[in-house]
């Protein structure tokens, strides 16, 4: 019997991602072993600018759910990725450039080797003249390892602004320029929410990049990455280890076999690590304080290091999605 992609869509009922081991259907669940950590981000705290219609993490200027991680929390975990062999370490939010720290972590990250992707609204936070000027220093230092991802969610400012208020657009695009006439390196990200086929949106994007004179190419990953939407009321499906071949996909390729993220919750001592952006709020995908911890998390969500595909986004975002934010 041939099996389809339709075959592993399970029915909608409440016992979906419901146990760590099984599907709902009763079959082993997927999971995804850390092949080699590569990126480590950080989560410089949950408080943004700005509260966008569907913000996966929630942000907004009242949300601390996510404190601000300190300079001196990240400096113990940019020790231990060292160790590691890792070779990048992300900044996301929130708007890291909020964060009273993030000038010192940002040069303790550059000045130990790594590269460094910051994911970043480019408005107000960034756009504060003592912060330019710490940014085009770090530039200097960085010889090409800093690059600073940009969130457009769409190249018009209707469609942009419907997601992140009135005038969001023109103060991203006045970030962004900043940015390219200054020479630091950017990339874009955008959102598929709108039903719009990727054909058409690199497109767009690219009649913008054009029209602006930023040196980017709309049909490279690295300059443009357009994320699949996540959106919690969906039927989606769970993942068995079939999938991989039914579906074309390698766990290999997943976000969390390579990256491993670290929040620090409101209340908490320490910081915590998680197995990627995704998950901020699941104390379940918690897998310890500190990375080597997180190599060996056992029991529930996770085996021996490997993370287990108990959640809708897993399925969504990153193996049918093909989504990553590294």
């Amino acid at each position: 019997m041939t099996i389809t992609v339709r075959d592993i869509v399970q029915a909608p009922g409440p016992a979906k991602f419901s146990n760590s081991d099984l599907t709902a259907k009763g079959e082993p669940r997927a999971s995804v072993a850390l092949k080699r950590l590569e990126t480590v981000w950080i989560n410089t705290g949950t408080l943004c600018n700005i509260t966008c219609r569907n913000c996966y993490i929630e942000s907004s200027p009242t949300n601390d759910r996510l404190v601000y991680v300190s300079a001196a929390e990240a400096a113990d975990v940019f020790s231990e990725a060292r160790e590691l062999g890792v070779s990048e370490i992300g900044f996301t939010g929130g708007e890291p450039f909020l964060n009273p720290d993030f000038e010192t972590m940002l040069r303790q990250s550059l000045d130990l080797g790594f590269e460094v992707l910051v994911l970043t609204n480019a408005m107000a936070p960034m756009q504060r003249p003592p912060v330019k000027d710490w940014l085009l220093d770090l530039n200097r230092i960085a010889a090409g390892r800093l690059t600073l991802r940009v969130s457009l969610d769409h190249y018009t400012k209707a469609l942009h602004d419907e997601e992140r208020g009135p005038g969001a657009f023109d103060k991203t695009i006045e970030g962004i320029d900043w940015l390219s006439e200054n020479g630091l390196r950017i990339a874009i990200a955008g959102r598929s929410c709108w039903n719009e086929t990727r054909e058409a949106a690199i497109a767009g994007y690219g009649a913008l990049f054009k029209a602006r004179g930023w040196p980017l190419d709309a049909a490279a990953v690295r300059d443009l990455v357009i994320f699949p939407e996540m959106d919690g009321s969906l039927n989606v499906p769970e993942i068995t280890p079939a999938c991989w071949g039914i579906l074309g996909k390698c766990p290999d390729a997943m976000m969390c076999a390579s990256s491993r993220m670290v929040v620090k919750r409101k209340g908490a001592e320490k910081p915590a690590v998680l197995p990627c952006t995704l998950l901020p709020y699941e104390p379940g995908f918690e897998m310890g304080t500190t990375l080597k911890e997180a190599a060996a998390a056992d029991g529930g969500m996770f085996a021996n290091g490997a993370v287990k595909l108990a959640h809708p986004h897993c399925a969504k975002f990153c193996v049918l999605g093909g989504g990553s934010c590294s």
